[in-house]
């Protein structure tokens, strides 16, 4: 497999499982979304290849943005997630970044470092 979609969560929020679940979901919906308007080729290879999906942690919301920027930086597919505010977080509160669908070594290049969920 030569394409993935990362998802870095916060660890500071403490998010239920099924809260995470969902914030995971947003990210890696609105990764797709861009990377078949911006990256179409690795939107079509990472579909072909099966989708793969990785959960990282970040410790707060500074370290989460500079995922982000670095993602951007390298030319990726980056989306950061806020909450709508409906039940554990208040509204507007960053929970995550999906980075991707993208190349592995770019992808590595932003979270190779970062612990899986």
């Amino acid at each position: 497999m030569e394409y993935k979609l990362v998802v870095a969560v916060r660890e500071d929020l403490g998010l239920s499982k099924g809260k995470l679940a969902v914030q995971v979901g947003h990210a890696a919906v609105s990764c797709a979304i861009s990377a078949r308007a911006k990256q179409e080729k690795w939107y079509r290879a990472w579909i072909a290849e099966g989708q793969r999906k990785v959960v990282v942690t970040v410790e707060d919301e500074r370290h989460l943005q500079d995922v982000a920027a670095k993602a951007r930086s390298l030319g990726l597919p980056a989306e950061v997630i806020q909450d709508a505010g409906l039940t554990e977080v208040p509204a507007g509160t960053v929970t995550c970044v999906g980075v991707g669908p993208a190349p592995d070594h770019l992808v590595n290049q932003v979270t190779g470092s970062l612990k899986l969920l």
